[in-house]
């Protein structure tokens, strides 16, 4: 299979924005194994400005342009010398690609986007992207991660989307108001009653919602691959839902 695997911010980092090294290295290692299956991984992480708010010791996100872009630059540093220190334990290259709307908009750029990483996979490589948030601006930027996840996987024509966050999945109603609430295990069809059942991120970290993971599903699922949203609080739940198990909530594929 070639699964995109999409790491949120919440899921990479503690709540005071510094890396949370123990998931991240069990993530490592159930990415490593998968790939060892003879699986093809692409991975989608957040986390840089996160992660340099938590270096910089910012005592918040910043909101000014100057600031997310600084934080931007200091954080992807080290999250990439991360992922390369613990996926070489496991003897796996990765490589870094930056990218901005216009890469995905403009055909030529797109193009050369989808040939880089289909070589990078042909190459043994594990491909890991993330938004230009150091020179993205509103004109150019995707927006969030969970689209961009969407995006690679319509391009490179992947199998599976997993989105991890602090979220279980969708409900029939918002957890945190209604103990009623139900998860919901699969999805067919998004309806525009599935679209109501939207709310926010459960941490002040990221910049996704269930709107953005909504959207991300509709793109995956027209491309031809399954979706899942799940709470990436245990790495070792990745087994499960390759293997096709009701974990978090499926958007089944539609294709075209």
């Amino acid at each position: 299979m070639r699964i995109v695997i999409k790491l949120g911010t919440s899921t990479l980092a503690h709540e005071t924005g510094l890396l949370n090294i123990r998931r991240l290295e069990e993530l490592t290692k159930v990415m490593s194994d998968l790939k060892n299956a003879g699986n093809e991984i692409i991975l989608v992480s957040s986390g840089a400005i996160g992660m340099g708010v938590g270096k910089l010791s910012l005592s918040s996100r910043p909101s000014d342009i100057p600031t997310k872009q600084a934080a931007a630059a200091v954080g992807q540093c080290e999250l990439m010398y991360t992922y390369d220190k613990l996926f070489s334990e496991y003897n796996h290259t990765v490589a870094q690609i930056l990218i901005t709307g216009e890469d995905v908009e403009d055909k030529e750029r797109k193009h050369n986007f989808e040939n880089t990483v289909r070589r990078l996979l042909e190459l043994g490589v594990i491909p890991i992207l993330n938004e230009n948030d150091t020179i993205a601006t509103e004109e150019i930027e995707i927006g969030d991660n969970d689209t961009l996840a969407a995006i690679v996987t319509a391009t490179v024509n992947a199998d599976l989307l997993i989105i991890l966050s602090d979220i279980d999945g969708l409900f029939t109603a918002d957890p945190h108001k209604d103990k009623n609430a139900k998860l919901i295990h699969r999805v067919e069809n998004i309806t525009e009653e599935i679209e109501m059942l939207c709310g926010g991120t459960a941490s002040g970290l990221g910049t996704g919602g269930m709107t953005t993971k909504i959207r991300a599903a509709k793109i995956a699922t027209k491309a031809g691959a399954d979706m899942v949203i799940a709470n990436g609080d245990d790495p070792m739940k990745i087994y499960d839902i390759v293997s096709g198990k009701d974990i978090g909530t499926r958007f089944l594929s539609k294709g075209e």
